[in-house]
């Protein structure tokens, strides 16, 4: 924190302008019950500069932890040290959203690379930014998808598929993350929007069969790859069946996958429509769970319906090349009953951080990476020696059972310094004893040698 050198005249000076008596009655709204009175040691006057570096690093260290083989959204990847050294420059760190948007080209041209990256990886002609994170990016596309059906006749066929529906429903095949799925709802429930889910089957997929009967056709239909389990969802007859009874379907991906993984764009006859996810995997700390960004894609036939920004590289006058802002969707550009989200900041300085991610390890090093992942992951299914719940390819996640709850012994392994895996009973009362582990590339041999003793002792205890 800067030193404001105000002195007790200032302090006076200033509530007397505005009326208060002291500084705490500016903040008389807040309860006091919420208030922190002292430092916690009881020392109400306060603790010396000394003191307070020495109290920061002690709490720091209450929050270090050993391993991580926790995954269920957010991933313990290795973030190369160029990437924040970049990213935490004046010129990065500082930038706000650029109101006289033309006048910020640094900031441009880097969205204009992310937003070319995103495409490509995904296969769709434009990508947007940004969203807030993978639950409000699946949000921002059931309500793309909404906006698309109300906008186009339903029946008949438009470039070889059934137009799309006018229904304000959306279907979740399979098992797509539960936390995502919350968030959707918060926001398109109030929409009138309603989110339906259709069970996953014994091999924990998506079956494309439920769709063939469905009595009315939804707006959308949304697959996860790979799935919240960790599985490979087989997404070409899962979309071509969306596509056959009139709905869009929207792709929810974890972006470094795609090193590996068939593009949305090429999924099916027709590829998906819209593709959706969370960028913390692109050199995004796990940071105790957020921030994030999340990201959109999709087919320029439903440009218009993307939230956020688009930029556009051009020409100037003197045929210089330059950026510009070419679609802005929020309110503050266009009428309030057009826009198509209140989104305001994106997350600008994410988005940098994932850029420079992508550009420092290129095509071959995210296959590297995507690679490694699935490599450790078998290495740590074979060492925990358990039997696996779902049968199916899976890619860096896998769920195990134990034989007994799992919650308790997920709460042993923290007490030893392990975050070893996600209990899945809170998420699907049937998998009471199924803990979701994952392994990245940053996990050792040790450290998955580590995870297995110290999860036998675990389960022992649980007993």
């Amino acid at each position: 924190m800067p030193f404001i050198p105000h002195t007790k005249a200032d302090v006076a000076s200033m509530l007397a302008v505005v009326g208060a008596a002291d500084i705490d009655e500016l903040f008389d709204e807040i309860p006091a019950n919420l208030l922190a009175r002292d430092s916690g040691d009881g020392d109400a006057a306060g603790l010396t500069e000394m003191e307070t570096l020495r109290r920061m690093v002690e709490r720091a260290r209450a929050d270090e932890t050993g391993p991580c083989f926790l995954g269920a959204g957010a991933y313990d990847h290795h973030i190369p040290s160029a990437v924040w050294d970049i990213a935490s420059r004046g010129e990065f760190m500082t930038a706000y959203t650029p109101y006289q948007a033309e006048a910020s080209q640094g900031t441009l041209q880097l969205v204009y690379e992310f937003q070319t990256m995103m495409s490509e990886l995904t296969g769709m002609d434009v990508c947007n930014a940004s969203v807030y994170d993978g639950g409000s990016g699946l949000a921002e596309a059931i309500l793309m998808a909404v906006r698309a059906g109300e906008r186009r006749a339903p029946g008949g066929r438009a470039g070889g598929r059934r137009r799309a529906s006018r229904s304000r429903r959306v279907f979740l095949a399979g098992a797509v993350n539960p936390l995502y799925v919350a968030a959707a709802r918060n926001i398109v429930g109030q929409q009138g929007i309603e989110i339906s889910q259709l069970p996953h089957g014994d091999n924990g997929l998506a079956d494309p069969g439920l769709l063939k009967d469905l009595a009315e056709p939804p707006a959308a239909v949304v697959v996860q790859q790979p799935n919240f389990f960790g599985l490979l969802e087989d997404v070409d007859p899962v979309t071509d069946q969306a596509h056959e009874c009139g709905a869009l379907t929207i792709a929810c991906v974890n972006p470094l996958t795609l090193g590996l993984l068939k593009a949305p764009a090429d999924w099916g006859d027709d590829g998906a429509d819209i593709a959706c996810g969370d960028g913390q995997p692109l050199g995004i700390p796990m940071a105790s769970g957020g921030p994030s960004f999340g990201f959109i894609c999709t087919r320029q036939s439903l440009v218009r319906q993307l939230p956020g920004r688009i930029v556009g590289r051009t020409r100037d006058l003197d045929g210089k090349p330059g950026f510009t802002l070419t679609l802005q969707a929020r309110e503050q550009h266009i009428r309030r009953a057009k826009a198509t989200s209140n989104i305001c900041t994106n997350q600008g300085l994410l988005v940098t951080a994932a850029t420079i991610y992508l550009s420092l390890l290129g095509p071959e090093g995210l296959r590297n990476v995507a690679s490694a992942c699935h490599a450790r992951t078998r290495d740590l299914v074979a060492a925990l020696d358990l039997p696996r719940r779902f049968d199916s390819p899976y890619f860096h996640e896998c769920v195990l059972r134990l034989d007994r709850p799992a919650q308790p012994v997920v709460e042993a392994l923290a007490a030893q310094g392990i975050l070893g895996g996600l209990a899945l009973g809170p998420y699907f009362s049937d998998l009471a004893d199924c803990l979701l582990v994952c392994a990245t590339e940053k996990r050792t041999a040790r450290e998955i040698r580590q995870f297995a003793d110290t999860l036998r002792d675990a389960v022992r205890k649980a007993a």
